[in-house]
């Protein structure tokens, strides 16, 4: 019975410290990354990355409504 309690507080453990990971802001797009990684090199001084393309605009899907 002891090794039962040991998994599952194991489990717990482990569930409870994986609920915590994670941003609590909103994400970064691959295009704000890399407009942030063209400011920082400009200040340092370094050689400045290529700039980035504009992304298309996003077409909406038919689940999207399930999601929002």
């Amino acid at each position: 019975m002891t090794a039962s309690r040991f998994v599952l507080s194991a489990v717990l453990i482990a569930a409870f410290g994986l609920a915590a990971c994670g941003r609590k802001s909103d994400l970064i797009t691959p295009y704000e990354a890399q407009l942030e990684a063209r400011r920082e090199a400009e200040k340092a001084g370094q050689p400045v990355p290529p700039a980035p393309e504009k992304p298309v605009a996003d077409k909406p899907f038919i689940l999207d409504r399930l999601i929002d």
